[in-house]
């Protein structure tokens, strides 16, 4: 049989004996809680299990797999087996019931950030902003999205913002950006390559950067001078799901109300002259 065809958790049993004693620590943890697993970054389950990132990512090549993002795939793709028809929720079988559903994830995921959110560090992170001549938002995927969103809020009230979306045009920019600018860096994980390439130029340059992630603990958690964690979990196969951009939003309002509240003359005064700007645009 095809070893990539065999259950997950079947392969870690059947590799157990031959894992150093660093990686069945991992091997134990996973095998415990495999369901968690799946919506945690390589920085918590190292330190859950007491043991390096390069002994997790050890581990997942000693199941024949790229990294630990293919790993967590893998988890995912185990745990969403098909449910038999006859044990499905009844109200998942209408439109209203998937609906209703959508809505309370969503309102967990605002709880949840709520739950989380520091404000002394969104106080902080404001104080960044202020004191920047220019702050850039970036991401990577459905988190450029947020980027980018947060660049918009933030245009209505003042012209320091900007936002771009090419990864090799992120490193341009940060390149080329005033070292006392501040960049906002938008990853639900906190670990893609990208971003993190972009982060560690800026460190070089002393550019503050402000994270918004879901996970506290992450490589890029690692580069950054204020951490905002949004709410709510996200599969492997997700890809930015609605909960996810929810809790995200979140975050960029927390920060935008309180520039505004702190900077009132000003963004008064910006927001009068779009109004007025854009008046001629409508019917």
């Amino acid at each position: 049989m095809n070893e990539q065809n065999i259950d997950i958790l079947e392969r870690i049993g059947a590799s157990y004996y031959q894992l150093t004693g660093a990686e069945r620590r991992v091997a134990d943890y996973v095998l415990k809680n495999n369901s968690q697993v799946q919506y945690m970054s390589i920085t918590q389950l190292a330190d859950e299990c007491g043991v390096a990132e390069a002994t997790v990512s050890r581990f997942c090549r000693r199941l024949k797999l790229k990294g630990f993002n293919a790993f967590k795939i893998e988890l995912a793709r185990r745990s969403a087996a098909p449910i038999p028809k006859e044990e499905e929720p009844l109200s998942m079988d209408t439109l209203a019931g998937r609906l209703q559903e959508s809505g309370r994830m969503a309102t967990d995921a605002v709880k949840q950030t709520l739950d989380l959110m520091d404000l002394d560090l969104i106080t902080k992170a404001v104080e960044m902003i202020e004191a920047a001549p220019s702050v850039l938002c970036i991401g990577s995927g459905g988190s450029m999205i947020m980027a980018s969103e947060c660049s918009h809020q933030f245009s209505t009230v003042t012209s320091k913002f900007s936002a771009v979306s090419d990864a090799h045009m992120q490193s341009l920019a940060v390149a080329t950006m005033d070292a006392n600018g501040v960049i906002i860096q938008f990853s639900y994980s906190g670990a893609t390559t990208n971003g993190l390439q972009v982060l560690e130029l800026a460190r070089q340059r002393g550019i503050k950067i402000i994270l918004v992630t879901r996970f506290e603990k992450s490589p890029a958690a690692k580069l950054a001078d204020v951490v905002l964690r949004c709410g709510s979990n996200e599969s492997p196969f997700q890809f930015g799901s609605v909960q996810a951009k929810v809790a995200q939003l979140v975050v960029i309002d927390a920060l935008f109300q309180e520039y505004c509240l702190r900077n009132r003359e000003s963004c008064e005064e910006c927001i009068q002259s779009i109004a007025s700007a854009l008046s001629v645009m409508h019917v």
